[in-house]
């Protein structure tokens, strides 16, 4: 035969098992993995909603109170089962510490008071200068001035009322308390104020006043009824025969004086250098 004839030999045959050998068996193919909805629900069951945080945060509060509660109750039942000497002990201490406080409160406010009045020692002082200055100007009849007194009107018909007369009730008043009078509204009376006969009327600082004559004064009122109606005092001189006049005092609670003085200079008194120590 030729190399080229096919070969129509049979194949060879299938090697077959040995008798002795376990026949294999086949592989089972692998399940598919089914989720587990336990596990799922209970992962969702523990998953926090906003509610739940906001409660425990809550609960984590009251826990907090619960706790310091308790803490000052411990420190509550400590004192309740102290000794008398202990109890006696702390409070002493506490004493201590109390006045201790108070006396660094006291040096504060006497920093604190001293710091003021050194802040406030030049407006002290001006104000004080502007009180006294008024004061001395209601005196000196340079400032008007308002307050309760009298008003004591005097008519003189016959013209018969002196300087004397008029210094009488002046006087009068003054002793009784006033601290500020006019008459007629013009002539304002301080202490340098001169009263000259100039009949018919009376010449008052350079003025010349007639009846009738109104007094106003300033002071308490009923002291200065008192002295005008006063027997033998300034209503029972004019209403008297020498005069013939009539007199009317009355009690008022606001009198204005709104007559001025005006001051001279003075030729030859000055102010004394205050003394030094």
């Amino acid at each position: 035969m030729s190399d080229d004839t096919p070969d129509t030999s049979k194949p060879d045959s299938v090697e077959q098992p040995h008798p002795d050998e376990p026949t294999p068996m086949p592989q089972a193919k692998p399940k598919p993995r089914t989720p587990n909805l336990a596990l799922r629900r209970l992962r969702t069951g523990f998953k926090p909603s906003r509610g739940q945080a906001i409660v425990a945060v809550v609960l984590a509060l009251v826990a907090c109170v619960a706790v310091v509660q308790v803490r000052v109750n411990r420190a509550d039942d400590g004192y309740q089962n102290a000794r008398r000497e202990d109890l006696i002990a702390i409070l002493d201490g506490l004493g201590q510490n109390t006045r201790r406080l108070e006396s660094e409160i006291a040096e504060l406010e006497e920093r604190k008071n001293s710091l003021s009045s050194s802040a406030d020692k030049a407006q002290t002082a001006r104000e004080q200068a502007e009180a006294q200055v008024r004061t001395l100007g209601i005196l000196a009849g340079t400032l008007p001035a308002q307050g309760p007194g009298v008003r004591i009107t005097l008519n003189d018909p016959e013209s018969k009322m002196t300087s004397s007369n008029l210094l009488d009730a002046i006087e009068e008043l003054r002793d009784a308390g006033a601290e500020a009078i006019q008459i007629n509204g013009a002539a304002r009376v301080v202490a340098s104020t001169d009263f000259v006969d100039d009949a018919p009327g009376i010449r008052i600082d350079g003025q010349k006043l007639d009846s009738p004559y109104v007094i106003e004064a300033i002071g308490e009122s009923h002291n200065l009824a008192e002295a005008a109606n006063f027997p033998g005092g300034l209503v029972s001189e004019v209403t008297g025969p020498q005069v013939g006049g009539t007199a009317e005092v009355t009690e008022l609670p606001q009198v204005q004086i709104t007559a001025l003085h005006a001051p001279e200079e003075h030729r030859y008194a000055r102010p004394a250098p205050s003394p030094t120590k």
